[in-house]
């Protein structure tokens, strides 16, 4: 009957992330660059399905580098235990550079400033640094200008001489791979290969070689030079239409979020639902209430269109999201309170995905996964099934 309750103990929301399918997402990524190594990119808690977990799968599959955004992000994989190669490349000055270097972390170079800073570590600790130098090859973000690039390569080969530096990888980022063909991409790769020319010239010979993303990866092998950076793809989610749905390129969405329906109650036609009426019931019907919302995470921009698979059936968000709840129009079907509802997932039971719910939102399946917050636990399966893997 509408308001039973359903198990006893049911929680709240969850998101179960599937480390099985991280670690199927590695495997099937280093197959497509199968001459190069590959960087599991954890930054944002790992796209918000926990950075460690997902690190240490990644690492049982083969991967031999991590990519954290923050130094903060960087220290934490050290504190878990990670022993491996990890790049951090997001600093500003006076940042935590002479920890990053004691704590055999690769930190990334754009510029003179960057280098000096890292030098002046360096020295503070007596270690030698290990630097990546990035080169703006044309997405006009972080990077090194090609005008300012001799003189940087010049820096950073003179701290060699010295000792305080060891130039291990020179990258860049590309502005267009989610789309195939776009004219940016051969012009990124013509200029990466130059200021890999410019730097070879002053001497430098880094390990790795860098510019190829999760979209470059998939359809540009030309771009895997020694390492590939995948990132949303390690989730199992396609970085872009374009490039190919997830199934078609052999990735499996690691991601289940799901809630547990707070109420379900008869209401008659007319009724309006939510903040602001933007929906009211067309007859008389079952509401069911989602306890999500953006708080948690959720778009308020799905209102009236976010997809929810309850009771075996597709509803939609009626009305709108509000900060900790929803509503959704089960019309005659009588699911009781405490039954699941399923956000997104694989798809495998006819759930939406996270794509789905980034075309209701008018956004990308990025900032759909990465956004749901820590109020919503994570629960993790096949946790141990992967070996210890690398250190």
């Amino acid at each position: 009957m509408p308001g039973a309750a359903g198990p006893a103990g049911t929680a709240r929301a969850r998101a179960e992330i599937d480390l099985d399918a991280v670690r199927d997402n590695v495997r099937t990524l280093r197959g497509y660059a199968p001459g190069a190594e590959l960087m599991a990119v954890v930054k944002s808690d790992g796209y918000g399905h926990g950075a460690v977990p997902c690190a240490r799968a990644a690492r049982q599959a083969g991967a031999t580098w991590l990519g954290a955004a923050t130094p903060e992000e960087a220290f934490a994989l050290r504190d878990a235990g990670d022993r491996g190669r990890i790049l951090c490349w997001l600093w500003t000055p006076g940042g935590p550079w002479r920890e990053a270097v004691e704590r055999d972390i690769d930190v990334s170079a754009s510029g003179g400033w960057a280098l000096e800073e890292i030098v002046a570590a360096a020295r503070a600790t007596g270690r030698t640094a290990r630097v990546h130098l990035k080169a703006d090859t044309g997405l006009g973000r972080n990077g090194c200008q090609p005008a300012d690039w001799p003189a940087l390569v010049a820096a950073a080969r003179a701290a060699e001489a010295e000792g305080t530096v060891k130039v291990t990888g020179i990258w860049s980022h590309f502005a267009c791979a989610d789309e195939p063909g776009h004219p940016a991409n051969a012009a990124q790769l013509a200029a990466f290969r130059e200021a890999l020319a410019v730097a070879e010239r002053a001497g430098l010979d880094p390990e790795v070689r860098h510019h190829a993303n999760s979209p470059a990866t998939l359809t540009l092998p030309e771009s895997h030079f020694d390492l590939v950076r995948t990132g949303l793809s390690v989730y199992g989610l396609s970085p872009a239409p374009e490039v190919g749905t997830a199934a078609g390129l052999g990735l499996r969405p690691a991601m289940t979020l799901s809630a547990s329906l707070a109420l379900v109650k008869r209401v008659p036609g007319g009724h309006g639902v939510s903040y602001g009426h933007t929906y009211t019931t067309p007859g008389e019907t079952t509401l069911g209430l989602v306890p999500l919302g953006y708080g948690d995470g959720l778009p308020r921009h799905a209102s009236g269109a976010g997809p929810v698979l309850v009771a075996g059936k597709w509803r939609t968000i009626a009305g709108r999201v509000a900060m900790d709840q929803f509503v959704v129009d089960l019309g005659g079907d009588l699911p009781v309170t405490g039954d699941r509802a399923v956000l997104f997932g694989p798809g495998d039971d006819g759930e939406p995905t996270a794509e789905d719910w980034a075309r209701a939102a008018g956004t990308i399946s990025y900032e759909i996964v990465t956004r749901i917050s820590s109020r919503v636990p994570r629960v993790y399966v096949n946790e141990n099934t992967g070996g210890d893997g690398p250190a």
